[in-house]
Parts: C-alpha cells; sequence; structure tokens
C-alpha cells in the first residue's frame, strides 16, 4: 500500500488541521495551535496565511459562513479530516515501533 503524496504532514499543517475540527476565523487557529501544541508552534500571521490559501487549493479546509462577515472563517473537510487521520495512523506505528525496538 503507498503513502498518499501529502505525507507526512509539517508539524504546523497537522496542527492547523486539528483546531479545524470545530470552524475557527485566523486568529482563533493561531491561539489554537499554541495551545494544542503546548506551545511548541506558534507562527506569525504570514504563515498561517500562506498554509491556509495551500490547505484550501488542498480541499483539506473550505471557508464556512459567520455571523461576523469580518472574519473568514474556515473548516476542515472530509478529505482533511482523512489525511489527518492518515497522519495520525502513520506517526501512532512509528510510536508502536520505537517502544517495541527501544526495550
Amino acid at each position: 500500500m503507498s503513502r498518499d503524496k501529502h505525507l507526512p504532514l509539517t508539524e504546523t499543517v497537522y496542527y492547523i488541521l486539528l483546531s479545524l475540527i470545530e470552524p475557527a476565523h485566523g486568529y482563533l487557529i493561531l491561539q489554537k495551535v499554541e495551545e494544542l501544541s503546548s506551545g511548541q508552534v506558534r507562527m506569525a500571521a504570514g504563515t498561517l496565511y500562506g498554509a491556509i490559501e495551500n490547505l484550501l487549493k488542498l480541499k483539506f479546509i473550505q471557508p464556512v459562513t459567520s455571523e461576523d462577515s469580518r472574519r473568514k472563517v474556515y473548516a476542515i473537510t472530509e478529505l482533511g479530516q482523512e489525511i489527518l487521520r492518515l497522519d495520525f495512523e502513520r506517526m501512532n506505528h512509528m510510536i508502536e515501533v520505537t517502544k517495541l525496538t527501544l526495550r
């Protein structure tokens, strides 16, 4: 079985996708990524918006309607969730193999 060409995800992209399980706007995404990563991943707005543009092109995320017309809100798509799940499984496999090997 071959690996999806989009894997592995970068740490930043992984956390962005994970943060969009619930729809969020840019500033909230920045906050969620920092929180989910326990402060290990901090990004500038420019980095985030570049990643958002790429994720939109890949159809991993999509814009959703928002009550606040001043902010663009995004949510992960089914395809994005599948890629996130595949990368999670890939990392879990690496962890399990490492545990067995380092015993």
